[in-house]
């Protein structure tokens, strides 16, 4: 609403909103949750659902086949975005409105609803990843709880060039840096524990250091439209 209604700076509001929120679910945790944590933060985690004859794939079946129910939501989600961007009409008209704003508002789209509602459904899509914390792998809700992976999510779009599969293949890549870091601390590596809880950070750094000069995102991304 403030991007696309009011005409904010994406970047800046977006940081004020992150901050806001951070503080405001800190607060409550603090005042409401670690006081009834047995009535409101102590939810039951979804268990695993084996897919039968894939799951039993070495290595990759239980990786990507024995799984809860928002991991397979994920996969739905990953293929239903891919085949609506680019077989769809809805797609096209999305497409457009990041594009060239201007040229789709002057065959009827209107820019501002496009944007205001794919905005909406990317937040719900999102939402999933924070209920996989809460109720998928943690079993409850601590202060920052997402630890910043926000932003790492948002380099793998980056690093993915804003297409929905390769920004998978990116999350898989920085979700194995993360996984590596505490596999090594498990088996008691010599490199200190802060070093290697920094490595997913690292190759976020790195990944998008080295990418993002090479990857186009769609023109008008972050830009608001003013009806000339």
């Amino acid at each position: 609403m403030f991007a696309i209604k009011y005409v904010v700076n994406q970047v800046i509001v977006g940081v004020v909103i992150n901050v806001l929120i951070l503080g405001l679910t800190t607060f409550l945790y603090q005042q409401v949750l670690l006081t009834n944590i047995p009535t409101l933060n102590a939810p039951e985690t979804l268990k695993p659902i084996a897919v039968p004859l894939v799951s039993q794939i070495p290595v990759i079946g239980p990786l990507l086949f024995d799984q809860n129910i928002i991991v397979y939501l994920m996969y739905l989600a990953v293929i239903g975005v891919t085949v609506g961007l680019f077989r769809t009409r809805w797609g096209l008209r999305l497409r457009a409105v990041g594009e060239h704003p201007q040229a789709a508002d002057t065959v009827g789209i209107n820019v501002g609803r496009t944007r205001f509602w794919n905005v909406a459904l990317a937040g719900a899509i999102v939402g999933l990843g924070g209920a996989y914390f809460t109720v998928g792998n943690i079993g409850g809700f601590t202060a920052n709880v997402s630890s910043g992976y926000g932003y790492i999510a948002l380099a793998a779009v980056i690093f993915g060039g804003w297409h929905p599969i390769r920004a998978t293949l990116a999350a898989l890549m920085f979700g194995f840096a993360t996984n590596l870091g505490s596999a090594l601390g498990t088996f008691g590596s010599p490199v200190p524990n802060d070093f290697l809880l920094m490595l997913p950070y690292l190759v976020t750094i790195f990944a998008v250091a080295g990418f993002v000069g090479r990857v186009r995102p769609p023109a008008a991304a972050g830009r608001p439209y003013i009806k000339s």
